[in-house]
C-alpha cells in the first residue's frame, strides 16, 4: 500500500526538516547528555511555535488536533535529526489528559497542562509500567507522571539509570501524589501508550532513514583495496537490505496513522513499532559496518543517531512484545 502526504503535510515536514538542519542539532545532543538543557529548551520552545506539540492537543484545550498522520511526519523529522528530549512523552501525556479532562474538571491538572503542552510551555514526562518503566528527563520536566496500575499519579524520580543513548536520561519513578484513579485511567493510559508507540515508531524510521543516508555517503568515499567501498557486491546488498527494511515499515507507520480511532488501532502500531525497530536497528549496524571504527567515536555526528535507534529499539515495548500483540490480536479476530 502506498501513503502519499497532502501538499500542506509535505510543506510541514519540509519546514520542520529545514528548522532542524540549521539548528546545529548535534552540540544540541550533546549538550543535553550532559545535562545542559538551554539549547535543547530553546528548540523545545522553537518547534512548539511550528504546532509540533499543538497537533496533538484537542481544539477545545486551545491545540489542533490531534493529527496523527502530522505527528507522524513531525516525529519522523525528530528522528532523522536526532533531537533530544521527552518528545513522544509529552505526546502520550497530551493524550492521557485530554482522556481524562472530564473527570478531572477543567480547572484541574488537565484543563491546566494542555495548553501549556499546545504552546510548548510546558515539558511534560511519563512513565507507563511495564512496557514503559521509566519517565525519560524527568529532571527537566515540568510535570512528571506515573500510572500506576488504576492510579494517575504525580511521579517522584529516582536517581537516573545509564542509557545507552546518553541524551536519553531515564529515570525510575515512585508513586507520589494520585492525581486520579479507577478504570478510566487505565483506559486512558492504554491510548495513550498507543500514541506514544506510534510517535516513536516514527522516530525510528527517521532515525534509521537518516543513518542510511550517511552510509551511502560514506561508502561511496571509503577506500579499500584502491576502491570505494561502495562498490564491493556485500556493502550494496547490506544497505539495499535496509533500506527495503525501512521502506516496509514507513507504511505500516502511516498506516497505524490513519487506523488512528478505530478497533485496529492498537494491533497497527504494534505492527509499526515492530518494523520500524527492526529497520532502524539494521540500518545503524550497517552504518557501523560502513564507517568503521569511526562510527564508535563521540565526536562523529552519525554516532549520536546509531546510540539513539539502539536506545529506542526497545523504548516503548520491545519488537517481540509488539509482535505478540499482533499475534494476539488476530487470534482474538
Amino acid at each position: 500500500m502506498r501513503f502519499v502526504l497532502d501538499a500542506e503535510q509535505r510543506l510541514f515536514g519540509e519546514t520542520l526538516g529545514k528548522l532542524l538542519a540549521g539548528a546545529a542539532v548535534p552540540g544540541v545532543v550533546r549538550d543535553w547528555a550532559a545535562g545542559r538543557r538551554e539549547r535543547g529548551l530553546a528548540l523545545w520552545r522553537t518547534l512548539a511555535e511550528t504546532g509540533v506539540f499543538a497537533i496533538a492537543v484537542p481544539r477545545s484545550a486551545g491545540g489542533a488536533g490531534p493529527l496523527p498522520v502530522e505527528l507522524v511526519t513531525a516525529f519522523h523529522e525528530l528522528g532523522r535529526h536526532g533531537v533530544p528530549g521527552p518528545y513522544a512523552e509529552t505526546v502520550a501525556a497530551a493524550v492521557l489528559l485530554d482522556r481524562l479532562l472530564d473527570r478531572l474538571g477543567d480547572e484541574a491538572l488537565a484543563g491546566r497542562w494542555l495548553p501549556a503542552i499546545a504552546e510548548g510551555a510546558a515539558l511534560v514526562t511519563l512513565a507507563l509500567p511495564p512496557a514503559a518503566p521509566y519517565a525519560p528527563d524527568a529532571d527537566a520536566a515540568d510535570l512528571a507522571l506515573l500510572v500506576d496500575g488504576g492510579r494517575l499519579c504525580a511521579a517522584v524520580p529516582g536517581e537516573m539509570r545509564a542509557s545507552l543513548d546518553p541524551a536519553r536520561r531515564l529515570f525510575p519513578v515512585a508513586p507520589g501524589e494520585v492525581l486520579a484513579e479507577g478504570a478510566r485511567v487505565a483506559a486512558a493510559a492504554a491510548e495513550a501508550y498507543d500514541m506514544g508507540v506510534l510517535v516513536c515508531a516514527a522516530q525510528l524510521v527517521g532515525t534509521g532513514r537518516r543513518l542510511l543516508e550517511v552510509s551511502v555517503d560514506h561508502a561511496k568515499v571509503r577506500r579499500q583495496f584502491g576502491r570505494p567501498i561502495g562498490e564491493f557486491q556485500a556493502v550494496k546488498h547490506h544497505l539495499a537490505d535496509a533500506l527495503v527494511g525501512l521502506e516496509y515499515a514507513r507504511p505500516l507507520v502511516h498506516g497505524a496513522a490513519l487506523a488512528y480511532g478505530t478497533p485496529d488501532f492498537a494491533r497497527d502500531v504494534s505492527a509499526a513499532k515492530a518494523a520500524a525497530s527492526e529497520a532502524a536497528y539494521a540500518a545503524a549496524k550497517i552504518a557501523l559496518q560502513v564507517h568503521g571504527a569511526i562510527g564508535y567515536t563521540d565526536e562523529y555526528d552519525p554516532s549520536l543517531l546509531i546510540r539513539r535507534a539502539r536506545a529506542l529499539h526497545t523504548a516503548w515495548g520491545s519488537p517481540s512484545d509488539h509482535r505478540a500483540r499482533v499475534m494476539a490480536a488476530l487470534t482474538r479476530g
